[in-house]
């Protein structure tokens, strides 16, 4: 008789670096629970995708949350009227925290994913957070998870029972071609990912946004063309 496989929420997005991320965990043998929101995000097409990965990569369940963070806005990514910023390379993205920026956003995926989690009894939360090719948010970096893993396990009733949760960042000391190079190994078809902050009609990507840039880059890295165009 086979043991059952341990259930984990994974946040899928629909771009690369989640649907590496969901690779990962079906590797690890968790049974996926895939999240995705719709949070007035101006690109939306995303979620098209995320429902093709987790059929893909046969989640058990996958659910797309409505939280419209538009309402509050502060983001160009949820606010049509901010411009998203565009450069013809990598050097050219800034240092300083950029305007794509949404705020708190990982915090109210990660609430919600919590709250998902003892649902189903899950005490495994999977992100794809990067700290190294990525735009500079600040709940990216691992202090900002592990301070997150620590509250979680107060916060809730499997933690203060001795039922830790874990939340897995299998991605956030990786570059942005290492994630790439994990993903093909693994089976990830790119082909069916978005990143583009901007897409145009059906989600054709911009090009020059700061997460087409690194993607390229991460393809460059690994002498390939990207399968998305």
């Amino acid at each position: 008789m086979t043991e059952k496989r341990p259930p984990a929420v994974v946040l899928l997005s629909g771009g690369l670096d989640s649907a590496t991320c969901m690779a990962i965990a079906r590797e690890q043998d968790f049974a996926i629970h895939a999240l995705s929101f719709r949070y007035g995000q101006r690109h939306e097409y995303e979620l098209d995708r995320a429902v093709a990965l987790a059929k893909h990569f046969d989640a058990v369940s996958h659910r797309i949350v409505e939280i419209n963070l538009s309402q509050f806005g502060g983001s160009a990514l949820t606010d049509q009227s901010i411009v998203v910023p565009k450069a013809d390379s990598v050097e050219q993205i800034g240092n300083e925290i950029p305007v794509t920026y949404v705020p708190a956003r990982n915090t109210v995926f990660l609430s919600l994913a919590l709250a998902f989690a003892e649902t189903i009894g899950s005490v495994d939360l999977f992100i794809g957070v990067n700290s190294l090719d990525y735009s500079g948010y600040p709940d990216c970096r691992p202090e900002y998870i592990a301070a997150f893993q620590t509250m979680a396990n107060l916060a809730t009733q499997s933690g203060t029972s001795g039922r830790k949760l874990t939340i897995h960042t299998p991605l956030i000391n990786l570059t942005k071609g290492e994630i790439i190079q994990t993903g093909l190994r693994l089976g990830v078809d790119y082909s069916m990912t978005l990143s583009c902050y901007d897409p145009g009609p059906g989600g054709k990507p911009c090009g020059h946004c700061d997460a087409c840039l690194l993607r390229q880059k991460g393809f460059n890295e690994n002498h390939l063309q990207d399968p998305a165009g």
